[in-house]
């Protein structure tokens, strides 16, 4: 295992919106194929916007085609973890990792207010500041990997950005899938991830 586990406002001036759903789709949303099936993921640009732009950037390189899901985390294989969690997590092309971005700093979820709850999309890591193309998915609320939880021992917590809006059927597939302890046997590939706005 490589690593471990929005708003406008206007002065002055009101905003008119005749259509709510188009409000509620107006943050940038991202389709992944996998071999699995699909699901669609929202960020939120605003509250985490740098974590939602080094995600963003790695889409639009088309970094993730070819990725893959290699680690699924459930109740039963994490026999060493004091406290136990419930993700999926995947990592962009390795063939590709010379085009790989720089780290970015973490955006704690004190400060963003993104809790990790089932469907939140997540940056995985090792120390803080150490994220790069690696996420994961919760498929439960998972309080222990906010900021201040006890999942990681320096407390931190981990980067959530966003959320699965459609899909998370494949989420569950993913997660129920074979593996060797956490590894994922065999990965699930991610075919394409593309934006849809």
């Amino acid at each position: 295992m490589k690593t471990a586990l929005g708003f406008v406002c206007l002065v002055g001036a009101v905003l008119v919106v005749d259509d709510p759903d188009k409000a509620a789709t107006s943050s940038p949303r991202v389709q992944f194929t996998t071999d699995l099936g699909d699901f669609i993921v929202e960020l939120d640009t605003d509250r985490a916007p740098k974590t939602a732009a080094n995600f963003l950037a790695y889409v639009d390189r088309r970094l993730y085609d070819r990725g893959a899901f290699h680690r699924t985390v459930t109740k039963d294989n994490q026999p060493h973890s004091a406290v136990k969690i419930e993700v999926i997590q995947a990592a962009a092309d390795p063939k590709r990792e010379k085009q790989f971005l720089t780290e970015i700093p973490l955006e704690r979820t004190s400060k963003t207010k993104i809790k990790h709850l089932a469907g939140t999309i997540s940056m995985a890591r090792d120390g803080p500041d150490t994220a790069k193309d690696e996420f994961f998915i919760c498929l439960s609320d998972q309080p222990e990997l906010d900021f201040g939880g006890k999942r990681n021992l320096d407390g931190q917590g981990f980067a959530a950005f966003g959320r699965v809006v459609d899909g998370m059927e494949t989420i569950r597939k993913i997660h129920q899938s074979k593996a060797k302890e956490q590894t994922l046997t065999p990965k699930v590939m991610i075919l394409k991830a593309r934006r849809l706005n």
